[in-house]
């Protein structure tokens, strides 16, 4: 009965030094790592793992984090080259803006500038109307007085105004009558004058 034990016990040893060396040969285990403590009977030291600190564990949660941070800093880079990148252009278009309003105001001074001389010639043309209709009305002597003491362009002004009114009215124009008054000096002065200049002027 005593043998029997003893043999059930050799064999119970030979399969676990047998499926320790088949664990080890797998590398699922360290055999020698396994038997320190066997190892330790006969006065020998096994191999023994160094422990783990808690610290030198693999954190995955850590490493998400530190993942999503470094992707959150990305991001933040990038918006904030985006914002200069937005300022830029805004102050690009601000500055474009403002040159268009100063150009619009330069086109507003430039047309206020046309309708004022507009006027202003509207103005001189009906000034110039009513004078020549008035020295028409009146005997030449008086007319060609006061002519006289007008500059040469007025004088000019008026003559062509008053034949252009004498010919819409069919009436005789009285400029030769006015020219034969005047001091002959000025008289020739005022038909070279007249015959160089374009009407307007």
């Amino acid at each position: 009965m005593a043998g029997r034990i003893i043999v059930l016990v050799l064999l119970v040893l030979v399969l676990a030094a047998g499926g320790i060396l088949w664990f080890d040969y797998l590398n699922l285990i360290d055999a020698k790592t396994v038997l320190a403590p066997v190892y330790g009977l006969f006065g020998r030291q096994g191999r023994s793992q160094p422990e783990a600190l808690t610290e030198d564990y693999l954190n995955l949660d850590a490493e998400r984090l530190a993942i999503r941070l470094e992707a959150l800093e990305l991001q933040r880079m990038e918006m904030n080259v985006l914002q200069r990148e937005i300022e830029v252009q805004f102050g690009e278009i601000s500055q474009m803006a403002q040159e268009l309003e100063e150009q619009q105001k330069m086109l507003e001074d430039f047309e206020n500038s046309l309708r004022a001389q507009a006027a202003d010639a509207e103005n001189r043309d009906r000034n110039v109307d009513q004078i020549a209709r008035y020295l028409t009305g009146m005997p030449p002597e008086r007319a060609v007085g006061i002519l006289s003491a007008m500059d040469d362009q007025d004088i000019i002004d008026v003559f062509r105004k008053t034949e252009e009114i004498a010919q819409a009215e069919g009436a005789m124009s009285l400029v030769s009558v006015w020219l034969s008054r005047m001091e002959p000096e000025r008289a020739a002065e005022l038909q070279r004058k007249m015959r160089w200049r374009p009407l307007g002027l």
